[in-house]
């Protein structure tokens, strides 16, 4: 039923925002909690860690979603199905373009709340695990909500490999791209200037 369909996208929502912001507030201290190789790749391309830490780290993400996909496949019952799918309505450039616009939300809140220093920066997993619920509440039902491309290729190396798998690598890669864009943008035009003393 629809009521069955909607309860599902919001408690999978639920379940990535919760622990995203869980696991964001454990490790952001001493690893900066960069656990998508989308955000790494954003955090390397402002000067936030240097291109080698972008190499270890989105090695160690995916290596992590192999093994992660590997442990939850044993310790389930019956085929693993935590893989991420186009919905049936959907084509392969909305989904692109989904994951693209999906992950340039989460990353540009991310650079917004940890790569620069403000009040609000103690409390920046919060503004993770929120903006993270709110596109996939929004993405799930199309393209499964990636917003990683590690969450979608841990679970395809158990699962097996859809022919558009690609568009979960280029698409959360242009919207990394997209929200480093926009923050260098925004840092260009001295955007704090807009309402001092915020800070």
């Amino acid at each position: 039923s629809d009521a069955e369909r909607l309860f599902a996208f919001y408690y999978i929502s639920a379940a990535f925002g919760i622990s995203l912001t869980a696991t964001a507030t454990i490790f952001y201290r001493f690893t900066g909690s960069i656990f998508n190789p989308n955000v790494a790749l954003a955090l390397c391309l402002v000067g936030a860690i240097k291109p080698l830490r972008f190499i270890l780290v989105a090695t160690a993400e995916m290596v992590g979603a192999i093994v992660a996909a590997a442990i939850l496949d044993g310790l389930t019952p019956g085929p693993l199905a935590a893989g991420v799918t186009l919905g049936a309505s959907t084509n392969r450039t909305q989904g692109l373009f989904i994951e693209m616009f999906c992950t340039a939300a989460l990353v540009l809140n991310i650079l917004m709340l940890a790569a620069e220093k403000h009040r609000f920066t103690p409390f920046a997993p919060l503004g993770f695990g929120f903006t993270l619920f709110s596109v996939m509440l929004f993405s799930v039902q199309f393209t499964g909500g990636a917003i990683n491309t590690a969450r979608a290729f841990g679970p395809a190396c158990i699962e097996g490999f859809h022919n558009y798998h690609w568009i979960y690598w280029l698409g959360p890669t242009l919207g990394s791209l997209l929200a480093t864009a926009v923050y260098v943008g925004l840092k260009s035009v001295h955007y704090w200037r807009i309402t001092p003393g915020q800070d």
